[in-house]
């Protein structure tokens, strides 16, 4: 007979919102979670998502409806949080992301979360009030997210952008080009680095950033995985050697 390790009624199950030409965050999150397999495991759902500019083709990728049938989808794995891994909620206003977290759970019954969202709760949990800002993005979307922040309380020092529209190629981005955005801004002190973009693989330079600077690491990827895991009863302190977030 077959040995069965865990108890699936105890095990939780994050489903996540993916961005279709996203390669970076799938083998990121579920590294994160890697040897929890018994109580956690991350699942995904795609929706089309190409292009990153303020052109109505490219806003227009983030209309709800894909977004809920795609959340739907999810559901029918009976998932018990449903995560947009994804940062358009950072141009397009966050209270885009409310409201999308509010149908989603109309929808499906299931808690919804963003990774902007959830940057916003782990800004105020260790009372973040001050951050540098990294993206692959262009000027204009920065500038926006710039101001969304502001409205949250939240003064960006210094930022940068490399002026990239194509989703996929964020995920191409080296990592010493990586370091090299974390070293520019780093010029000055904050209370913490938001890197937005859940394509950009800045994941995996963040111990290493952090321990050079001095700064906690609030990247997209990391604060949605931490909030998932709370929202579902796991502790995210479980997660090791991925930044300082799930060691506070």
């Amino acid at each position: 007979m077959k040995k069965v390790l865990f108890d699936e009624k105890e095990q939780k199950k994050i489903g996540m919102l993916t961005p279709s030409s996203n390669t970076t965050l799938e083998p990121i999150c579920s590294s994160m979670v890697c040897g929890l397999e018994e109580m956690v495991t991350m699942h995904y759902g795609r929706f089309r998502v190409t292009k990153i500019s303020l052109e109505e083709d490219a806003l227009s990728q983030f209309d709800t409806a894909p977004m809920l049938e795609a959340s739907k989808l999810l559901a029918d794995a009976d998932v018990d949080v449903i995560a947009w891994n994804g940062t358009s909620g950072g141009w397009l206003g966050f209270d885009v992301d409310r409201r999308l977290c509010a149908e989603i759970e109309k929808e499906t019954g299931i808690p919804a979360t963003t990774s902007m969202l959830s940057q916003l709760k782990a800004f105020q949990q260790y009372d973040v009030k001050t951050i540098h800002l990294i993206t692959p993005y262009t000027e204009d979307i920065n500038e926006l997210l710039i101001k969304e922040y502001e409205k949250s309380g939240i003064k960006v020092i210094n930022s940068v952008c490399l002026g990239q529209f194509v989703n996929r190629s964020f995920a191409l981005v080296s990592q010493e080009k990586i370091q090299e955005m974390f070293q520019e801004v780093c010029k000055d002190k904050a209370d913490g680095i938001s890197v937005v973009c859940t394509n950009l693989p800045a994941m995996w330079s963040v111990p290493a950033m952090e321990e050079k600077y001095g700064i906690t690491v609030y990247d997209t990827i990391n604060t949605v995985v931490w909030d998932a895991m709370k929202m579902v009863g796991i502790n995210p302190a479980l997660v090791r050697g991925w930044g300082e977030l799930f060691s506070k």
